[in-house]
């Protein structure tokens, strides 16, 4: 019995264009009943990443698949193919890369390989929506000899910021502060500026504020005013807006905010011809603002949340949605007056005649440091198995 232990040492969630460093551990127990003939050996072992797509059925129409492609060693047993037994189809794989031959581990015996590959940068985000699904592994194949192949899988999630496959790190970098006595590796040393690179986007892209100032208005005249200050943030920021009701014609008598994703099949990958958009609240805020002149909302992006992104299958875009509620009448019709004699007192009608409408603001909605993101991430760090 040996024991695979993988473990990624930053976390599972990494940017598109990072180096994603994993190391993985093999293990022979020692038991009690372990003898100095108890050694295991292993064929070899590899590891891959690879991208696996999922759609439904019912709302998107994929093309047929090329039968000419198919390859008849994926039935065998013998041969390492990371995707074995996942649905949906493989969009995207890096090289495999050998981490040893004949491996052999006496009882006690550990020993660990490091296996490191550039995320590709031109991959969709990880996304789990209601009609597609985009999901990346890390798999690793250890064999013993003339046994069927073992398969560790290790999910992770990629964000994809857009941009940073574009820039051109300076080639001159004689007069950067380094250290002569410690070598380190070219890819790690990129990996760690395109990071900097991203969050300093992000930053930038992000604590941009202009006041955004907009009238809510419907057929019967102005209802009040909506401000905000910025319409671009990162997942796990707040989106704040305020209202000011105080110099509209029309009473409002309840409003509500909700922060949703609107995720569309491009056309010509549509089921049917005019199918309807797929919407999913992420947080909403609903209030009663009868004779309120101002008020506000705080609406969380989750962390765990896809960023905004196109492919050339589906679009996932941000929005806030408002719905606000009127009364048909004046104002001063809300409220009745009673018939005690010795004090004047106001109580709610009823029933009234109320006005219904909606509207919708765009907003986008970038990637945070994968590194914040993987404290709420549904992944683990570290997966094993035993074979």
């Amino acid at each position: 019995m040996i024991e695979v232990l993988a473990k990624l040492g930053r976390g599972p969630v990494f940017l598109a264009g990072e180096v994603l460093e994993c190391v993985i551990t093999f293990t022979n127990p020692l038991s009690a009943s372990s003898t100095s003939a108890s050694s295991e050996m292993l064929a070899w072992a590899s590891a891959q990443i690879h991208c696996q797509f999922h759609a439904s059925e019912n709302r998107v129409a994929l093309p047929p698949s090329d039968g000419s492609k198919h390859d008849v060693q994926a039935e065998n047993e013998t041969v390492f193919v990371p995707n074995r037994g996942e649905r949906g189809q493989c969009i995207l794989s890096t090289p495999p890369k050998i981490l040893f031959c004949d491996l052999r581990l006496d009882p006690g015996e550990s020993k660990s390989y490091s296996y490191c590959e550039t995320l590709p940068v031109d991959g969709p985000p990880s996304f789990r929506g209601q009609s597609v699904k985009y999901v990346y592994k890390l798999t690793i194949g250890c064999q013993r000899v003339n046994s069927p192949i073992k398969l560790l899988r290790v999910p992770f999630r990629v964000l994809v910021l857009h941009g940073l496959k574009d820039y051109q790190f300076p080639q001159d970098e004689a007069v950067a502060p380094s250290n002569p006595f410690l070598e380190e590796e070219e890819g790690l040393k990129k990996d760690s500026r395109l990071a900097d690179l991203a969050t300093e986007l992000l930053m930038v892209a992000t604590s941009r504020r202009s006041l955004h100032l907009y009238n809510i208005s419907n057929t019967r005249g102005k209802v009040g005013t909506f401000c905000i200050f910025k319409t671009v943030y990162k997942i796990g920021e707040d989106v704040i807006g305020t209202f000011n009701f105080s110099e509209g014609d029309i009473p409002c008598l309840q409003f509500s905010v909700s922060l949703q994703t609107e995720e569309s099949i491009q056309e010509e990958f549509q089921r049917r011809r005019g199918q309807p958009v797929s919407f999913t609240v992420h947080a909403r805020h609903q209030e009663s603002c009868l004779h309120t002149a101002q008020s506000s909302f705080s609406l969380p992006i989750p962390l765990s949340s896809t960023p905004g992104f196109t492919t050339n299958i589906v679009s996932l875009k941000w929005r806030l949605h408002f719905e606000f509620v009127t009364s048909g009448d004046s104002a001063g019709t809300c409220l009745v007056r009673g018939s005690q004699s010795e004090a004047v007192t106001w109580t709610g009608v009823e029933q009234m005649e109320v006005d219904t409408f909606s509207w919708d603001l765009p907003i986008k909605v970038l990637p945070t440091n994968p590194i914040l993101a993987s404290y709420v991430s549904q992944f683990s760090s570290t997966n094993s198995i035993t074979i």
